[in-house]
């Protein structure tokens, strides 16, 4: 199993033009289509996916799961079959996690459960990022590395004679839950996970669709996610809804678009995950979901987004854990509102793909509009008067961050003047076809 790559770096430029309307569906969650290759090649038997996001990271988990020894292959547009044998193999090379963070951390936890060594790596960006918060545990649980300064990639791994624990969350993080739960799998006794903050619970659900027997209590106001170690999976039919971070992009340029009506289909909306919708409503935004129904042990449903007034508004930081991928976008909604936006309690941003607190607050300012940075927040000042159109007008430093370059080309389709960013390439890692369905809706984005 192969990945594809991105195309080299090239510019594009989004131009303001005519309303965007129309239908289109969001690629596939990409925080369940990682997990679905994994469990899959954990189970055994075959497991079929329908609607896996096809972008360079999901690609690098799938290429990741064969290098561990199960078969993975293609059956169609989104449609994969994973065969796995019950454990992982040691890989014969480095696994080469490209840019996905998410796939990395998670590849750990399943690795740490096994009798192996594995070699890790990434791309510059992924190699920069740490993964202390996602081995410590694992070395409490037994598992041992050895890693550049700081956790970073490359590291080896060797698992294997791992003991549960019960690990409080010091911060919330999905991906270090994930990583512990799954290393738990393969640990004896019962690993518990304490979260004092909900984090997204698509492992949990996932484990249930695979025949793990996994409980979660409230206590004291925290979460407790307990799994025991030893438990056989077995091969499932997973269906990956419409990825809400994906969906974002052209609901937000509908809503700073004159004229736009804009309907995604298909959109996850999981509550742990729903936080931009909510958020965008209390800003005044006319937002509909019709056709809720459940897909995969996932609610989703159609989302019709209209062009509306917006105004600013302090968002809770607490709702941060529900949406942390969503705030760049959010940025450009708050751009176009009437009055600041605060958006606090955002630190986890700054280590992301990229330090996107400082980048958005980079790409707004070049476009005419006001902003504050803070070290863990944001705060927009939306142009006068109320939804009005941003000067724009400006080139985007994308620093190869796949959501920095969509907000920034979303910015630019409600601008005044056009906007460009200075990489699009890496846009498919996360939304292959960004391009062409944008433009499917009306809008116009050239390659510069």
């Amino acid at each position: 199993m192969t990945p594809t790559t991105p195309t080299a770096a090239a510019a594009m430029t989004a131009h303001p033009g005519l309303p965007l309307r129309g239908r289109v569906r969001a690629p596939g969650d990409k925080s369940i289509s990682h997990r679905a290759l994994i469990l899959g090649a954990l189970a055994r038997g075959v497991t079929r996916i329908e609607g896996l996001l096809e972008g360079d990271d999901v690609r690098r988990t799938a290429a990741a799961m064969a290098a561990f020894g199960a078969e993975v292959s293609r059956l169609g547009e989104g449609r994969w079959r994973v065969v796995g044998a019950g454990a992982l193999a040691e890989p014969g090379d480095v696994v080469d996690c490209g840019n996905a963070g998410t796939g990395a951390r998670l590849l750990l936890g399943a690795a740490a459960g096994f009798d192996m060594s594995t070699t890790f790596t990434g791309d510059a960006s992924l190699r920069g990022r740490p993964m202390m918060r996602a081995l410590r545990p694992l070395g409490l649980m037994g598992a041992r590395w050895l890693t550049r300064e700081g956790g970073r990639l490359p590291l080896t791994l060797r698992g294997g004679g791992l003991t549960a624990i019960d690990y409080r969350l010091p911060e919330p993080s999905a991906q270090v839950k994930s990583a512990v739960l799954l290393a738990g799998l393969n640990a004896s006794g019962v690993t518990r996970v304490i979260e004092p903050e909900p984090t997204r619970d698509h492992t949990e659900r996932m484990l249930r669709a695979f025949g793990a027997q996994v409980t979660v209590t409230d206590a004291d106001g925290e979460r407790v996610i307990a799994l025991a170690g030893g438990q056989a999976l077995a091969g499932a039919h997973i269906v990956v809804p419409g990825d809400p971070s994906s969906a974002a992009f052209p609901l937000v340029a509908a809503l700073t678009t004159p004229g736009s009506e804009v309907t995604v289909e298909g959109v996850l909306l999981n509550p742990l995950r729903a936080g931009l919708f909510e958020t965008l409503r209390e800003m005044g935004a006319d937002l509909a979901i019709t056709r809720v129904r459940e897909a995969g042990g996932e609610t989703v449903g159609d989302v019709t987004a209209r062009y509306s007034q917006l105004t600013g508004i302090t968002v809770p930081p607490g709702r941060a854990v529900s949406m942390i991928d969503e705030y760049p976008i959010l940025a450009v909604a708050a751009a176009h509102a009437h009055g600041s936006t605060v958006m606090r309690g955002i630190g986890e941003l700054r280590v992301k793909e990229s330090d996107r607190i400082a980048l958005m607050a980079q790409a707004l300012a070049a476009c005419g509009v006001a902003v504050e940075e803070e070290a863990e927040g944001l705060i927009v000042v939306g142009a006068e008067g109320g939804n009005h159109r941003v000067a724009g007008g400006a080139r985007v430093r994308t620093h190869g961050d796949h959501r920095i370059a969509m907000s920034g080309l979303v910015l630019g389709l409600g601008a005044c003047e056009a906007v460009s960013v200075d990489e699009a390439g890496m846009i498919a890692t996360s939304f292959p076809g960004f391009g062409a369905l944008m433009a499917s809706l009306g809008a116009r984005l050239d390659a510069t």
